[in-house]
């Protein structure tokens, strides 16, 4: 008898089986099982396209008032329900229970956010150059949008791509990471519940492999909003390319924190430690490039290193864990393999970067920093994404800011120093799309536009009323009076 829960996909407004399920593993507790998910297949996912299709034309049209209700009602369940998806957050990706109760957070207030969006649309009427003749210019939505989201970030980042996308009247393809269909399911589940017409949104789990490039190169999917690494974003950007789909991609970072003489020592460690190693340095805005004037080169490694020494790394669902295991054993073995590397290439490893023992078997890994490094090293341009951070030695403030931006992406960027002539500077100057003056690299609102530069994003930004650039079209209607 099969006991484990299954979980089905969304397709149409009807939860159907998989042809296969895969189990949900607990990185914190390879023993726990949260569940089984259903696996779709290409034909699954032309069925959810077909839905999404049919019921653009009476979405599209809907009221304002439909729209903001149902998202509100999302926001307003998810919110309520905190405590118990941040526990489940916390489960299944693997970052601390408290930082999965913040994530959630976020993403009901996200969905708050866009009930509000969905009433504040606005176009313009402007005169023509041409007597006798009005100009209006609305927004109306792209069509049915295809959502693929990374495993680190399960609720929020779902949640600001998804809000926007209804908000705006556009329907929903969303494929969640293979790693985390748990938070995905439950916002799905919420979702179905709202009150949104069947076939708006719907859900479809599985291998990118699998589903992936069929969503992607679909006739019937007119927009792509992509989160994930560089290589799978470049490979999209060519695919919408060919098909002149729509494309929004964010694909990481290798993020800059600058740490100057003039910095106060014990707050530069802590947004430093913040930065580097919390949610397990998942986050692609974490800061692993920790770029230190030689002035307070000494007093930093050793007060760093002093305060790596407390980091509590456990079960992520335990009070008082820190930092939570690595979400799965291909990315600990990732994050071990740059630990080495950075080694090899001359760097010098003075705190962590080895694989811990808990209570429960997990993939748990002791924060590492590395010293000595330079600019040229792989593990100074190359996206680790765990708990890996290295030092790298300037003379003053001019060569800390070369070295902030002499890196492929352009993400987020910190600077820790007393001096607004060097934060005023830097804020202009840092090649990022996102700039933190004595505050963590990583966290950002949900009401003001996300996005980097360079290799990192491409395409409209992400949240904040700058949502609407993506998940919006204008059209420029005249009136002959």
């Amino acid at each position: 008898m099969h006991t484990t829960p299954r979980h089905d996909n969304l397709i149409g407004g009807q939860w159907l089986a998989g042809g296969s399920y895969t189990p949900n593993i607990n990185p914190s507790n390879l023993a726990d099982v949260l569940g089984e998910y259903a696996q779709a297949s290409a034909a699954d996912l032309d069925a959810a396209v077909q839905a999404a299709r049919a019921a653009f034309p009476v979405w599209s049209m809907s009221g304002i008032q439909a729209r903001a209700d149902a998202l509100d009602a999302i926001g307003t369940e998810i919110l309520a329900r905190r405590d118990e998806l941040g526990a489940l957050l916390a489960r299944e990706e693997g970052k601390t229970r408290v930082e999965g109760v913040g994530e959630v957070s976020r993403a009901g207030n996200i969905f708050k956010f866009f009930a509000g969006e969905c009433l504040r649309l606005a176009g313009e009427v402007v005169p023509s150059v041409r007597p006798g003749i009005g100009v209006e210019i609305t927004r109306e939505p792209v069509g049915v949008v295809g959502i693929i989201t990374p495993w680190n970030f399960p609720m929020a980042i779902p949640a600001w791509k998804i809000a926007p996308a209804l908000a705006y009247g556009n329907c929903v393809v969303f494929k969640p990471a293979d790693l985390v269909p748990g938070c995905a399911w439950e916002l799905a589940e919420i979702i179905s519940r709202s009150g949104i017409p069947a076939g708006v949104f719907n859900l479809v789990m599985g291998r990118g492999s699998v589903i992936g490039d069929p969503l992607v190169n679909h006739p019937g999917v007119d927009a792509i909003s992509f989160t994930g690494s560089q290589g799978v974003g470049a490979r999209i950007a060519q695919q919408c390319a060919l098909s002149l789909k729509k494309v929004q991609l964010e694909m990481g970072g290798k993020n800059p924190q600058v740490i100057l003489d003039d910095a106060n020592l014990a707050q530069a460690v802590e947004l430093s430690v913040q930065s580097a190693f919390y949610s397990t340095g998942q986050r692609c805005t974490a800061s692993s490039r920790l770029i230190v004037t030689e002035g307070i080169y000494p007093q930093f490694v050793a007060a760093i290193t002093a305060r790596m020494a407390t980091l509590k790394v456990g079960d992520a669902l335990e009070a008082g864990t820190d930092i939570g295991p690595v979400s799965s054993l291909a990315q600990l073995e990732q994050d071990m393999r740059y630990v080495e590397l950075g080694q090899a290439q001359g760097g010098q490893l003075v705190a962590g970067g080895d694989r811990l023992q808990r209570a429960t078997e997990g993939f748990y890994m002791a924060p590492a920093l590395l010293t000595d490094t330079t600019a040229d090293m792989r593990i100074n341009r190359e996206e680790v994404f765990g708990p890996v951070a290295s030092i790298i030695r300037v003379k003053g403030y001019d060569e800390a800011l070369f070295e902030a931006n002499n890196t492929p992406f352009g993400l987020s960027a910190g600077i820790a120093t007393t001096s607004l002539k060097h934060a005023t500077h830097f804020k202009r100057h840092s090649q990022a799309g996102m700039v933190m003056v004595n505050l963590p690299t990583a966290g950002v609102d949900y009401h003001v536009p996300f996005g980097g530069r360079k290799g990192s994003s491409y395409g409209p930004r992400e949240q904040g009323r700058y949502a609407q650039e993506f998940f919006t079209t204008v059209k420029t209607a005249y009136i002959g009076i």
